[in-house]
């Protein structure tokens, strides 16, 4: 059994994740920024804790992950507020690798998406600029830390049922590659498994090939 923290554990695909861990047996804690929120975490068999990671330091996050053994990132802005954008889904997510760094938490894994890149190509003037602009500086940040990161990069997002088939490095990663949450959930909690995803940026989309088949390199 481990310890298992999920930054941003009300979404979607931290729900799915805290319950697919927490029914493996491992110790779940999902940090929540509201606390009406703490039943729906509790029901998935995580326990909850509010934890504004916006407006928390790096001591303050350091001390909420320290024993824990692995931190999965899936906190988000939502969008709409550049401002905010930047202030979570880049600052507060380099705050939480560094905080995990200084509580030793060495496992880290990302849920970004596909395409993240400094050279993303998305214009200023677009809305998702933000967004392609915070997520790339944080991965990029990931990447040049010492902590053992995974980051993953899923597709168009979707509410459909998981299935626990993938496909990796998709050819066309800008055009049909839609990603139910669910199977994003079953690739996150797969790579805390898998010592052979360290160091590495996975992209991905519903496919046809086991999760952890398709995840296995050799």
């Amino acid at each position: 059994m481990s310890r298992i923290a999920i930054i941003g554990g009300h979404g979607k695909v931290a729900l799915h994740l805290s319950r697919i861990l927490s029914g493996e047996g491992h110790d779940v804690t999902s940090f929540i920024r509201n606390p009406d929120h703490v039943a729906d975490v509790t029901d998935t068999g995580a326990s909850a804790e509010v934890l504004d990671v916006e407006n928390s330091t790096t001591a303050e996050l350091a001390h909420a992950l320290r024993g824990h053994d692995a931190v999965v990132w899936s906190a988000g802005a939502g969008g709409g507020n550049p401002a905010r954008t930047y202030a979570v889904d880049r600052d507060a997510a380099i705050r939480s690798m560094d905080a995990a760094a200084e509580a030793d938490v060495k496992r880290y894994v990302m849920v970004s998406y596909i395409g993240a890149a400094k050279d993303h190509g998305v214009p200023e003037d677009n809305p998702f600029f933000a967004y392609a602009d915070a997520k790339a500086a944080a991965d990029d940040h990931l990447r040049g830390t010492e902590l053992d990161w995974t980051v993953l990069g899923p597709g168009t997002l979707t509410d459909e049922p998981a299935t626990g088939l993938i496909q990796t490095d998709p050819d066309n990663p800008g055009d049909g590659t839609q990603t139910s949450r669910g199977n994003v959930a079953l690739v996150a909690a797969a790579v805390l498994e898998l010592p052979g995803t360290i160091g590495r940026t996975i992209a991905f989309k519903d496919g046809t090939v086991d999760v952890v088949d398709a995840l296995t390199v050799d």
